[in-house]
């Protein structure tokens, strides 16, 4: 202990606001990782490389300092320099991502609007077609929250969202029709993902069948807006912020997409305009 407390003394001699922006530049990095990260399984790995970085270079100085162990200083150098390569490797997903992300910043915001269009429309041709056939169907649009504890649950596609991807993805008797299907941005990311269910005796969830009580309980604890196509009546069904609305026309559907989207606004409408009405009714999927 006495150590520590002499290492701590020695600190506080050197220029305080220095150490200061030093400590506040680290932090906001890795605030920013870990916000990027949220919700991935990159974000558990992260954290636990960070304990162990953090508690070995204090521990290793202590050592060092006290005992004079340079050849264990020398080792552990050498290992960071693994722990480097390990990271850039199982961080590969999340490096890709965020490389996609800077090239969708202001430079080429035009662009990436364009391609974000495209995935409304054609998310929209999909769903309308579906609806016309009673094809069952969930989508779900992630928004901020990420949503890699329940993409972990399912089969990863990534893929360009077509409306042919999705209708064949919930094509009845299909490996990959049964549960949800996620999209980020311009991609499918993961298909036949299991989700959370609203209570069944809940206000809002009624008597809802399966799919419309994973909508309700997704965007219970999400930002996420889910679509849902009933496969008894083939009605287009839109849940967010834990509301379910029925009878979704194709111009709401459209202006809510884009809302999200394209605009990258969080929606917070509850969809009461013309066409849309809260569901009270039962469905059985």
């Amino acid at each position: 202990m006495n150590v520590i407390f002499d290492h701590i003394l020695r600190i506080s001699n050197y220029e305080r606001l220095i150490i200061l922006a030093e400590l506040l530049i680290i932090g906001l990095v890795v605030y920013a990782i870990l916000n990027f990260l949220e919700g991935t399984r990159g974000e558990r790995l992260f954290r636990g490389m960070i304990f162990i970085l953090i508690v070995g270079a204090l521990v290793l100085n202590l050592v060092v300092e006290k005992f004079g162990m340079e050849r264990v200083a020398f080792l552990y150098n050498g290992f960071l320099i693994v722990v480097l390569i390990v990271a850039v490797i199982a961080f590969q997903p999340e490096i890709r991502r965020a490389l996609i992300r800077i090239g969708q910043t202001s430079i080429f915001s035009s662009r990436a609007q364009q391609q974000l269009t495209r995935t409304v429309e054609e998310v929209i041709t999909a769903v309308s077609q579906m609806a016309a056939t009673r094809t069952g169907a969930i989508l779900v649009i992630e928004q901020r929250v990420g949503l890699g504890e329940f993409i972990e649950t399912g089969v990863r596609l990534d893929a360009k969202v077509t409306s042919e991807i999705i209708k064949t993805v919930f094509y009845p008797g299909t490996p990959l029709h049964d549960m949800a299907m996620v999209i980020r941005g311009d991609r499918i990311v993961a298909a036949r993902i299991q989700l959370p269910l609203a209570e069944s005796g809940s206000a809002e969830a009624g008597n809802l069948g399966s799919r419309h009580r994973a909508a309700i309980g997704l965007t219970s604890s999400t930002d996420a807006i889910v679509i849902v196509v009933s496969e008894e009546t083939g009605i287009v069904s839109i849940a967010a912020d834990g509301r379910l609305t029925r009878n979704v026309s194709e111009s709401q559907l459209r202006r809510h997409l884009k809302t999200a989207l394209v605009e990258t606004t969080p929606m917070i409408g509850r969809f009461r305009s013309g066409g849309g009405q809260e569901e009270e009714d039962s469905d059985d999927e």
